[in-house]
């Protein structure tokens, strides 16, 4: 059980860091096109930059499902990738079929994936509910940054 908990730990605080990489590059890149936004604001930009977002966003969450299968598969619990990544996704987004489980001395894996699925999903959604209001009220999609002296 102790393995489990420090194997799933382990996964999930690399999973959390990728995934906050991707949300840093995604403000690096909106603070640079910050001005671009706030010139002459229309429907067209806020969903290009929308869409754009969220699917940068999603490509986050697929780098945690394969880290998961990944995992998996270095644990010798599948033997084939295309299982390991089924099982990845379906605990991870927490669908949870159950026509494939873990074998007993690995289930609790499956709790831990489903809890770093939760938390991911809900830390991608605050990033776009944020953006999203800041492009709709007009404000800058700047981080707000104190005044120059």
């Amino acid at each position: 059980m102790l393995s489990q908990l420090l194997i799933g730990t382990g996964v999930i605080a690399v999973s959390v860091a990728m995934t906050a990489t991707f949300i840093g590059l995604v403000v690096r890149a909106l603070t640079r096109i910050g001005p671009w936004l706030a010139t002459s604001p229309s429907l067209l930009k806020t969903g290009v930059v929308l869409t754009c977002v969220t699917i940068w966003l999603i490509l986050a969450l697929s780098v945690s499902v394969w880290l998961w299968a990944v995992t998996y598969l270095g644990l010798g619990i599948f033997s084939d990738l295309e299982t390991a990544l089924y099982f990845s996704v379906v605990a991870f987004t927490t669908l949870g079929f159950g026509d494939i489980v873990l074998p007993t001395p690995w289930r609790l894996l499956a709790g831990i994936s489903a809890a770093n699925g939760l938390v991911l999903f809900g830390l991608i959604t605050a990033v776009l509910l944020e953006l999203l209001r800041r492009l709709l009220s007009r404000e800058s999609v700047l981080p707000s940054q104190p005044p120059e002296r």
